[in-house]
């Protein structure tokens, strides 16, 4: 897995925090006392639900160190852990609500791993997740089709390809939980001022690894390589501007 890079990442600030202020507001939870925020990364979801919780103890995790020094450096006020998912899944700590804003889709086995999570949940409990499901958008499959090109075939060692379920699959493992779930999806119409914007948007999630593998030369190549491929599919709008579809999968569900 790549190291994250915090300022990379926080350049889309706004658009990648509204996913974690839609789902806060479907958390159905009166008074939770403990609230635990998997994949912080700089804090920007863990403020969010502070926010909407202010009497709750809240600890966001992550399992980067760049991530949980930005946080605990932006919002010294709240609680950061470098831990791993792993560790939250064979703890002995409850939790009031287990929340986790565009991470799991970083963490595999998924059928195994969110009934653990579940676990960890008080009476009454709550977890809430939003993860992306992108593999179908153009510039996704762009992405994917130039690091499979003979050139950069050594690359293909670092395809870290998001490790999602259908929505389908997700109703089974939730109905095998608890009768009181949601399952829902939200496309987002990110505005984005040119093709170049765009990729750097994907520049601090998916393009990450295959740029720290490379010298500052050849990652600009494979940049360059994208945009050019990605210009000949996305059309402005009539403003000037260009649609960044970004689909997401929520789910909460109540113990």
């Amino acid at each position: 897995m790549a190291e994250w890079n915090s300022e990379q990442y926080l350049k889309f600030k706004e658009q990648r925090t509204q996913p974690a202020i839609d789902l806060v507001r479907r958390i159905n939870a009166i008074n939770p006392q403990n609230i635990l925020d998997i994949g912080c990364g700089p804090g920007n979801s863990t403020n969010v639900l502070k926010k909407y919780f202010p009497n709750a103890h809240i600890v966001g995790i992550d399992n980067s160190e760049n991530m949980i020094e930005k946080a605990a450096t932006t919002y010294p006020n709240l609680e950061f852990k470098l831990m791993s998912v792993d560790k939250i899944c064979h703890d002995n700590a409850n939790y009031d609500i287990i929340f986790s804003n565009a991470c799991l889709q970083w963490v595999p086995n998924h059928r195994e791993i969110l009934p653990l999570l579940f676990d960890r949940l008080n009476e009454n409990g709550v977890m809430a997740v939003q993860i992306p499901i992108n593999t179908q958008e153009p510039l996704f499959k762009i992405i994917n089709e130039t690091v499979n090109e003979e050139k950069w075939g050594f690359l293909s060692s670092l395809n870290e390809q998001n490790v999602t379920l259908n929505g389908d699959e997700y109703f089974d493992i939730f109905s095998s939980l608890t009768d009181n779930f949601d399952i829902w999806e939200t496309v987002y119409y990110h505005n984005m001022p040119s093709i170049s914007a765009m990729v750097e948007w994907v520049k601090g999630t998916r393009l990450l690894p295959y740029i720290q593998a490379l010298n500052k030369t050849d990652a600009q190549s494979l940049i360059n390589e994208i945009t050019e491929s990605a210009a000949k599919v996305y059309k402005k709008q009539e403003n000037g501007e260009i649609i960044f579809r970004f689909r997401r999968l929520f789910f909460t569900a109540i113990r």
